[in-house]
């Protein structure tokens, strides 16, 4: 003899299908919302806003047609097994991915700071091991350059000697790496070559006419000046002579691709 389904047991298999319906239709609200606002940005490389936007309106298309199924089903006042018509195995996980768009649609993304740049070890190199955000251009005129094009000549031809005295203009935010002393700071940008899990800190120690106290960290930067050799913690860099610094607002798109 089949036993009668409790109150709690019915209330349960009509939400728990709402429950996928809410966590699948928020998911894409979410990633359309970081596209219209312009923040996927700072969460992935753009050649893959198409991937994500395509994701997105595929979530939303899926989570309207159940809604559709469940409002059905409940005019007709049959009361479906939540087991059959979730979209995820019963229990937290769709509390869960609900949970987590809700968050995502309150919080909004932020740029990585310093001390992210700090944690994930800055450099004045590509590392061979990473993709190459952009091809090399050799013919560009020093002083056109951008952070990430010296860091790429320095990936073709890292001696320091062979910039000396070219100059230079360059955007990013500043760096106290604990190592440099008080007349020395790290102007970074960093590059993502897929998403913001891969994103890495790259650029140049920048020398100072004075102490970079009044740079703190996270500072955006335009720094003029020309290339020297310096000896930096036990080593031989390329680094900048300031001769200009003004402090300037942050990039709508902080990061290099």
């Amino acid at each position: 003899m089949a036993s009668i389904p409790s109150p709690k047991s019915k209330i349960r298999n009509l939400l728990m299908p709402w429950l996928d319906v809410l966590a699948i239709t928020a998911w894409g609200i979410l990633i359309l919302k970081y596209w219209f606002t312009g923040k996927l940005n700072l969460l992935i490389h753009p050649d893959y806003f198409w991937l994500a936007i395509a994701g997105a309106i595929g979530l939303l298309i899926i989570g309207f047609f159940k809604a559709g199924q469940l409002w059905r089903w409940r005019r007709r006042e049959n009361v479906p097994n939540a087991q059959h018509l979730t979209l995820f195995p019963p229990g937290w996980g769709s509390g869960l991915l609900l949970t987590a768009a809700i968050l995502g649609l309150m919080i909004t993304p932020r740029v990585f700071a310093s001390q992210t740049a700090l944690d994930r070890g800055v450099t004045d190199s590509v590392a061979a091991t990473r993709a190459q955000p952009q091809a090399f251009r050799a013919t560009i005129r020093p002083e056109e350059r951008s952070l990430i094009d010296w860091v790429r000549t320095l990936n073709v031809y890292p001696e320091p000697d062979a910039y000396t005295g070219q100059k230079v203009k360059v955007q990013g935010f500043a760096i106290h790496p604990p190592e440099f002393s008080k007349e020395y700071l790290f102007l970074a940008r960093f590059v993502i070559t897929c998403c913001a899990a891969d994103a890495y800190p790259a650029g140049l120690p920048v020398k100072l006419t004075d102490t970079r106290d009044q740079y703190p960290p996270d500072t955006w930067l335009e720094i003029e000046g020309q290339m020297v050799t310096e000896t930096i913690s036990d080593k031989r860099q390329l680094t900048i002579a300031a001769t200009s610094l003004k402090k300037i607002p942050q990039p709508k798109n902080p990061y290099i691709y």
